[in-house]
């Protein structure tokens, strides 16, 4: 596996004529762990991952495949997921605290400004699906 890839692997639960679905288990880090069927910190949850049908024919449902995406993606993806959303959270927080004096009131606005900016990523989210694609690894 090349090192500046991220892949899992899954099975294919559809195929469609332009995208085929794979369903991967996300596993937290104690997900692997012997006990976890005894602790409540250890889950997983199962994500379906659309990548391109770039070979017709060659895959079937059921079918086990290793799916990747580039890590720079992965980053840009918690960049703007997490980190710009975060930012944007404290430097409203900071400034409208500082105008106003009201922790109440900053807060409440630092929350309501991030709507905005998740809304934005929404509008985007068709540029942003064909800029973090996945791909099956053949």
């Amino acid at each position: 596996m090349s090192k500046d890839l991220i892949s899992h692997k899954g099975y294919i639960t559809a195929i469609e004529s332009d995208k085929i679905l794979v369903s991967i288990v996300s596993e937290s880090a104690c997900g692997a762990c012997h006990a976890k069927g005894f602790c409540s910190a250890a889950d997983a949850k199962e994500k379906i991952i659309e990548t391109p049908n770039l070979h017709p024919y060659t895959h079937r449902i059921g079918d086990q495949v290793e799916v990747t995406l580039r890590k720079s993606h992965g980053l840009k993806a918690v960049l703007f997921g997490y980190f710009l959303p975060f930012i944007l959270l404290i430097t409203t927080l900071m400034t409208i605290h500082e105008i106003t004096g009201n922790q109440g009131l900053a807060g409440l606005i630092s929350l309501i400004i991030l709507a905005p900016y998740y809304f934005v990523l929404y509008l985007f989210r068709s540029r942003l699906k064909s800029a973090f694609e996945f791909a099956i690894k053949s």
